[in-house]
């Protein structure tokens, strides 16, 4: 079976279906709602024996590039990137066809948002390339 990470970016997506406020400016009990729904997306997909892994991700990145046989790695903090760059969190899935990866996503789409509304953000789903290539 084909392996997808859907991604969720934040803010990110081709255009915004709404606009929301960064979560850190949400009420308590809708950041609580809206972590509640993601479990429960983690709990459906084990149920049907779907899920790989989920993780949601901090904002704050670091830049690494190979510094060299005789250097230490290279690090920044910057260039930024554009908000829409930086992945909010993913889930991995093990699905049965990208029609199935495309199911799960909007349904992830739909999750709460500030005062319950559906956030209707845009997921970026991937197929794992080691699933994608063909067999020798």
């Amino acid at each position: 079976m084909p392996k997808y990470l859907l991604l969720k970016h934040y803010r990110g997506g081709p255009q915004s279906y709404r606009p929301v406020p960064p979560m850190d400016q949400w009420a308590p009990e809708d950041v609580d709602a809206h972590m509640a729904f993601l479990k429960h997306v983690s709990e459906l997909l084990e149920e049907n024996g779907e899920y790989v892994d989920a993780q949601a991700l901090t904002p704050v990145r670091t830049w690494v590039r190979y510094g060299g046989p005789d250097a230490a790695p290279v690090t920044t903090d910057g260039p930024l990137p554009e908000t829409s760059d930086l992945v909010a969190g993913w889930y991995m899935i093990d699905v049965e066809s990208h029609e199935r990866a495309v199911e799960i996503a909007a349904y992830v789409s739909s999750e709460p948002g500030p005062g319950g509304a559906p956030l209707y953000e845009w997921i970026d789903i991937r197929e794992v390339m080691s699933e994608a290539l063909p067999d020798d």
